[in-house]
């Protein structure tokens, strides 16, 4: 019986030492495979671009655009009516209206946000605030829209914020299917319109934009109108405002917005001349690939991951026809 038991042992034990061997010998050989295995060429993301067709381009939607004029400079915005179709309106109207010529921009709190609106009503000067025309005064809370049917270009990387992530009509977006809810995520250069504690107090006349690292605890509590396509670096460079949460403490430190415009009521001559990348084709899904490797003599390591806060939306100037 003794000697029956240890024979098995010992048969166990070089059962397990040709295992560990032979799993060990497959690992070895799978590195090596894989180290001289070709690797599959890759295109830069530069290329992808310079190499896109006319039809991987969209322009910008004259009604869905305002112009603003900061400091001499464009910033050009565009508006999210398929997420906040309310607010939309409302800023078309404001926009038409001549609300926002003469508003300023009243705080630039660092790495967070770029506020502007009407500088009377931050003083507090409530007869000098500017009549709202035919806006609304109050609009319903617009913080997310049903996700079924949504064409999100998703990303494969994980986000943690949210089941679901990618791109709708050139804004980045997060989701929960499970909840059947999709919204629009505060990254970079994103506008989002400024409430008080009440949800539904919002109306679009002080808005916001993102100038630093991703705030995406904001999403779903603040209703996100659109994104700055052009300019950023106008809003994101101005002077950090002293007071408490970057608010500027001098009325004569507000930075004016001496004109906004609707883009379809600016002249052909005076128009933005850029169009923006298309993000439901598979130029924009390349891109999104290419920008997970590294490629060129620069970079030792491949991040093989992205998210939807550090992918910006390539734009460009219109080729004109001669």
């Amino acid at each position: 019986m003794l000697e029956a038991f240890i024979t098995t042992r010992v048969c166990m034990l070089r059962f397990k030492s040709l295992s560990l061997l032979y799993a060990a010998a497959l690992l070895a050989l799978a590195g090596h495979s894989a180290a001289g295995a070709a690797q599959p060429a890759r295109t830069s993301q530069a290329d992808i671009i310079k190499n896109s067709a006319p039809s991987d381009w969209r322009r910008l939607d004259p009604e869905n655009t305002v112009v603003m004029e900061i400091n001499g400079q464009s910033v050009v915005m565009e508006l999210a009516p398929r997420f906040a179709p309310k607010h939309a309106a409302n800023i078309r109207t404001l926009t038409r209206e001549g609300y926002y010529t003469g508003s300023a921009v009243v705080r630039v709190q660092d790495n967070y946000v770029t506020q502007w609106a009407d500088p009377a009503d931050e003083e507090k000067e409530k007869d000098k605030v500017k009549p709202l025309g035919s806006a609304q005064a109050s609009l319903p809370a617009e913080f997310s829209i049903p996700f079924k049917g949504l064409p999100i270009t998703r990303f494969t990387d994980p986000d943690g914020w949210a089941p679901v992530s990618g791109f709708v009509d050139g804004m980045p977006a997060a989701a929960n299917p499970a909840k059947n809810q999709a919204w629009l995520a505060h990254c970079y250069g994103m506008v989002g319109a400024a409430r008080s504690t009440k949800p539904d107090s919002s109306n679009g006349t002080s808005l916001y934009a993102i100038n630093g690292q991703a705030p995406r605890a904001l999403d779903l509590n603040i209703t996100v109108v659109g994104r700055i396509v052009k300019g950023m670096e106008v809003l994101s460079s101005l002077q950090r405002g002293p007071g408490a949460m970057g608010f500027y403490d001098k009325p004569q430190a507000y930075v004016p917005i001496t004109r906004a415009r609707m883009l379809a009521d600016i002249p052909a001559a005076e128009q933005p001349n850029i169009e923006i990348m298309r993000t439901d084709t598979a130029t924009w899904r390349n891109l999104v690939e290419a920008s997970r490797h590294a490629i060129g003599g620069w970079a030792v390591r491949s991040a093989l991951h992205s998210n939807i806060c550090n992918r910006s939306v390539p734009t460009r100037a219109i080729a004109v026809t001669p």
